[in-house]
């Protein structure tokens, strides 16, 4: 697929920064909700930007890199976790209440059905990837058919007005896929990557780190060339695969882009290699404790808002974040100048 995605115009920068500045406060007191009312007005090119409907798609798949005991969980904790989301039971489910946003739960390859479950969304590719310690992920036409599923997704709800797309996941196994990429399409080191997951201790850490330099090793040619869309087909998982296809759409639609943890940054990296001005439209929510995530987040010249320890998934940070976001665009549109005040601002202002 061709992503067609261009960088938000910089020519309202200054007016943006001049509106932002002649607010009743210090210059910059704020902080980094600042930067962000700064980003989302530039995405949206306003000077009073609007976040309409926002929507967190959570996309879950199962790997067959579990099965070489990688994670502290079995593979049918995906199943029943998708379960959970559906029966409202689930931390994303509960932040998503509190906070506002719509939520839609997607079956890109869980191994088991879900027809009794009509709020699970099917858009299985298959019953979970295959094992790419012995062979690819996925064929070349299921990426491909993953990636267009997550880019439908985006477009109707960017058909039903939404502005503001979260992406999550859930699957048990994916912390190694998203390491593997990082470290094929970074060149960092793989242990550097690699971290504990679901809790693993030091012993299963050293197995998982073992079995994923073995697997990396089985893919020489991939590894070499570096090519984006085989890198994912070979090591990736169908939810990430959807993710990435999502964020690509909804970036070609101007939406703002909240970025979870690590998994979903893995799934931004792959977009990003496929398309670079997409980083423009991302707001990156939170700071993982997996290992591997701080080194992701500064390749991808991330600043998280949040720093809360969290290795969850789900797409929690996305809605643990989602008030700061509100928080920036409305301190824009409704905050008072030192014009509009009647405060002089030739002095200066005291800061707390």
């Amino acid at each position: 697929m061709n992503w067609s995605i261009t960088a938000p115009d910089g020519a309202l920068a200054v007016a943006i920064a001049r509106k932002i500045d002649t607010k009743t406060k210090p210059l910059g007191a704020l902080g980094q909700l600042e930067a962000l009312a700064q980003q989302v007005a530039l995405v949206q090119q306003t000077l009073t930007p609007q976040l309409r409907q926002p929507h967190v798609l959570v996309f879950a798949a199962d790997h067959g890199i579990a099965q070489a005991g990688v994670s502290q969980y079995p593979p049918e904790v995906t199943h029943q976790m998708v379960r959970n989301f559906a029966g409202g039971g689930a931390a994303i489910n509960v932040f998503c209440r509190q906070n506002g946003l719509g939520l839609t739960i997607v079956d890109a390859g869980v191994r088991g059905s879900f027809a009794d479950l009509p709020a699970v969304r099917d858009e299985k590719i298959a019953e979970g990837t295959h094992n790419f310690a012995q062979g690819p992920a996925m064929t070349a036409a299921q990426c491909a058919d993953a990636l267009a599923r997550g880019a439908r997704l985006a477009d109707e709800l960017h058909a039903a007005g939404g502005n503001v797309l979260g992406v999550g996941e859930m699957g048990i196994g994916n912390t190694s896929s998203a390491a593997v990429l990082m470290h094929v399409l970074t060149g960092r080191p793989l242990a550097e990557c690699v971290g504990r997951g679901t809790g693993l201790d030091a012993a299963g850490l050293a197995r998982k780190l073992a079995v994923l330099t073995q697997a990396v090793g089985a893919h020489p040619a991939v590894v070499d060339a570096a090519d984006p869309l085989a890198v994912l087909a070979t090591f990736g998982g169908f939810e990430i695969a959807q993710m990435a296809g999502a964020l690509l759409r909804a970036a070609e639609h101007r939406m703002l882009l909240l970025i979870d943890g690590f998994i979903a940054s893995a799934a931004l990296l792959v977009a990003a290699r496929l398309a670079p001005e997409i980083l423009a439209y991302c707001v990156f929510c939170h700071e993982s404790d997996e290992q591997g995530h701080r080194l992701l987040l500064a390749e991808l010249g991330g600043r998280p808002l949040l720093r809360l320890g969290l290795r969850l998934g789900e797409g929690t940070g996305c809605a643990l974040a989602y008030p700061l976001v509100q928080a920036a665009v409305n301190f824009l549109n409704e905050m008072a100048s030192f014009e509009s005040a009647g405060v002089s601002d030739d002095s200066g202002t005291a800061a707390d």
